[in-house]
């Protein structure tokens, strides 16, 4: 067990709401944009049960990419304006990336896309349509056979070398501005998730069809949070790991709403980059 149960039980917590995959028959899938006429948005329906949600500070360095799936960095920001796509593509995106390629050891990574998100209450969650919203269900964010197709995706010519090695999708977010209070992030241990947890799900685009990992419910999950993130703080979260020798190859995570927040607390910006991540053998 990545942590031992000792080390669990004195944390403080907050309890929350997590909406997990609700029971239904046919693989689950969503459509990015409109559906075809009579067509739901999408089936994968929302189970929420009400879980403690760890404080992970006091024990933050226990966390390892690749036992729990997820670990918390120090990045100072680099970008004066995270709204700014030319800067982040310009500035963010190599610096990002030389970041991510000295602290995992890597031989190359490459950052494929990135979400800037900000919570508005009661607002729709609408791809291209200015910031997303918080995700608040709980999912992975590529599956055993995603994570290799984004290779072939986005590096086309060299997919084939490439995949004789090592790869990794990992996620770097972080808040825009802190102390983060609002609808902060939560991630699952993934030494706690059985494979029968993870759910292929189809994520239907306009011009191709990807696929993530929605998650049932099992109580014996292990749930995190870094409570008030500072802007110069980040979550490393591993998306798919193409080793299969026992250690974290996904990490489930999800929004959620923290019942201690204040009311007055700015609403949640946050940005995170999907990163290709490569090792030779």
């Amino acid at each position: 067990m990545s942590l031992h149960q000792s080390k669990i039980e004195p944390l403080p917590f907050v309890m929350a709401e997590l909406n997990y995959l609700a029971p239904a028959s046919g693989k689950p899938r969503t459509y990015t944009s409109d559906p075809p006429p009579g067509e739901p948005q999408s089936t994968a329906l929302p189970e929420p049960h009400t879980l403690p949600v760890f404080n992970a500070r006091p024990i933050a360095s226990g966390f390892s990419l690749d036992r729990e799936g997820f670990a918390l960095v120090r990045y100072p920001q680099v970008v004066r304006d995270f709204y700014d796509e030319k800067e982040l593509r310009n500035v963010y995106y190599p610096a990002a990336a030389a970041f991510i390629q000295a602290t995992l050891k890597a031989d190359r990574v490459f950052i494929f896309d990135h979400t800037v998100r900000k919570r508005i209450e009661g607002a729709p969650d609408i791809r291209g349509a200015g910031p997303r919203q918080p995700a608040t269900r709980v999912h992975v964010d590529q599956t055993a056979a995603s994570g290799a197709d984004r290779v072939r995706l986005h590096l086309p010519e060299e997919a084939d070398e490439l995949l004789k090695g090592r790869v990794q999708i990992v996620n770097l977010w972080r808040p825009i501005k802190g102390p983060l209070r609002d609808a902060p992030l939560a991630m699952c241990d993934a030494d706690t998730v059985a494979p029968g947890d993870l759910v292929a799900s189809d994520l239907i685009y306009p011009n191709r069809r990807g696929e993530i990992y929605s998650v049932n419910y099992n109580p014996n999950h292990r749930w995190f949070y870094f409570p008030e993130m500072a802007a110069d703080e980040a979550l490393l979260l591993k998306c798919y790991d193409s080793e299969t020798d026992g250690r974290a190859r996904f990490c489930p995570h999800t929004a959620f709403i923290d019942p201690t927040t204040p009311p007055d607390a700015p609403a949640r910006e946050s940005i995170e980059l999907r990163t290709l991540v490569f090792y030779k053998r």
